[in-house]
């Protein structure tokens, strides 16, 4: 399983680089692992925002489909309009392949380093 040291991430399985006040942000190796074939990514705008908690896309894949929220208010940036058509772009490469670029309206104090997102990788993988 892949997960690199320089980024941020959370316990649904998102990955964050943060780079001053731009976010790129993607799913995880782990997550795209487990949710088997991208299929369709519902894409927001850029320039909508979001609360905490609030679904900001949907992933559909051969198993599920997903809502996906952030734990924090953001405002989108731009979004990665490659997976459009190839949204199996993200099982080629997780973190290449991004969803967005946001910038988070609070602190990222829950976000985890990769030493403890792996823990919890290890933990549901039980």
């Amino acid at each position: 399983m892949n997960i690199p040291n320089e980024l941020k991430y959370y316990t649904n399985h998102l990955w964050f680089l943060i780079e001053d006040d731009e976010i790129t942000v993607g799913i995880t190796d782990f997550a795209q692992e487990n949710m088997g074939d991208i299929l369709f990514v519902d894409l927001p705008a850029a320039g909508d925002t979001f609360s905490a908690e609030e679904v900001f896309t949907e992933l559909e894949s051969s198993k599920s489909t997903q809502e996906i929220t952030m734990p924090f208010d953001f405002e989108v940036l731009s979004v990665n309009e490659e997976l459009d058509d190839s949204p199996e772009l993200i099982n080629e490469d997780a973190y290449k392949n991004y969803i967005l670029k946001i910038k988070a309206d609070s602190d990222l104090d829950m976000l985890l380093d990769a030493g403890k997102y792996e823990e919890l990788c290890e933990s549901e993988a039980e």
